[in-house]
């Protein structure tokens, strides 16, 4: 710890990212990133932003980008707001809608960077247990706080909660924000976008990552009514006006203009997932119903730390998370059919199943 370091710094407990390694050549199934490449679409417009305006500034307002967004989701482009992967809206929205007091909201069993925004911003939180089968107990959700981020579907469980569901929360919280993290939604759920019209308090967050295969351009993309987005506006200005490049505006939307290419990907990614539930489930294990592009899975007989292990020293990365409750469940993104096909095969291998 660095005597130059100040107190808020020392008190960080930042975020883990999935590993990277590069020792040997993995079958990466531990960072929910797309197996398909992005829209030929999409190359083909970085190339042809990667030219002498590159001496320029990027739009600081991300105007086209935002108005092919406002198009593709049916929104005014006054209810649009881009940023630097959903990440970055999301540390923007901690600090443009959570006041100090009382605390923030989330699941106990959910995306570990919100506990590293409250702490980065100086906000209390509080973890709202899943039930005994990991879906969100949305009635659990007290009013007596700063504000509501829920992820849907969830990370790392997969759980999906129906979007009407969402409706009570959204009154009893009328006074507070509630922020829905939809980073997976287009792998079988329905956005919350048409409840925004309805409800003021309503943030929705997606990237651009996981569906479009984007997740090395870093594009995110916010929505709500208009004094939302122009609190996110506030932020951002006043941390980086230029939070997108040339190449990410402009590959980020060609790839939200190419539709059936995003439709093709996200059908094979779900109909891999629902092949991969069969076997591991034939095999004895158990599978966390998902609408994402991951599963979490245990084996009945190998604890999951020595089946991460072993899967590792197979050359197949996996996510394993030493937290309880899911201390024995691992996350595993969905591949391409052969990458799950030799996940399948190791898993059986492991387990003694030839």
């Amino acid at each position: 710890m660095s005597k130059y370091w100040s107190d808020l710094t020392k008190r960080l407990v930042p975020y883990v990212p999935g590993e990277q390694p590069k020792d040997k050549t993995y079958i990466k199934l531990n960072t929910n990133e797309n197996p398909y490449p992005p829209s030929p679409r999409v190359l083909a417009a970085i190339q042809q932003a990667v030219q002498a305006d590159l001496r320029l500034y990027p739009d600081p307002a991300c105007q086209e980008l935002r108005q092919a967004a406002a198009r593709r989701f049916g929104r005014s482009e006054r209810q649009v707001f881009i940023g630097n992967g959903s990440d970055e809206i999301l540390a923007f929205s901690f600090a443009a809608f959570f006041t100090p007091g009382a605390p923030v909201l989330f699941p106990d069993v959910t995306y570990s960077f919100y506990k590293v925004y409250a702490n980065l911003y100086g906000l209390p939180y509080e973890t709202i247990a899943l039930d005994e089968e990991f879906h969100v107990r949305l009635d659990a959700f007290h009013p007596e706080c700063a504000g509501v981020v829920i992820p849907n579907p969830n990370a790392p469980t997969g759980k999906y909660v129906p979007v009407d569901s969402f409706r009570p929360l959204l009154e009893e919280h009328a006074e507070h924000v509630v922020i829905l993290d939809e980073a997976y939604i287009d792998f079988g759920g329905e956005s919350a976008l048409k409840l925004i019209d309805d409800y003021p308090n309503l943030l929705v967050i997606q990237t651009l990552s996981k569906s479009r295969s984007l997740a090395g351009m870093r594009v995110g993309m916010a929505f709500g009514q208009e004094d939302l987005i122009e609190g996110l506006e506030r932020v951002k200005n006043s941390f980086n006006s230029y939070t997108l490049d040339r190449m990410a505006l402009a590959g980020a939307a060609a790839a939200l203009e190419d539709e059936d290419y995003f439709q093709e990907t996200c059908r094979n990614v779900i109909r891999t997932r629902e092949w991969t539930v069969k076997q591991l489930e034939e095999l004895g294990c158990s599978v966390i119903e998902s609408k994402a592009n991951f599963v979490m899975m245990t084996h009945p007989a190998i604890p999951a730390k020595r089946l991460f292990e072993e899967l590792r020293e197979q050359g197949i990365l996996v996510r394993y998370f030493a937290q309880p409750r899911i201390d024995n469940y691992l996350r595993v993104s969905i591949g391409t059919d052969e990458e799950m096909k030799q996940f399948v095969d190791a898993v059986r291998k492991i387990g003694g199943i030839i």
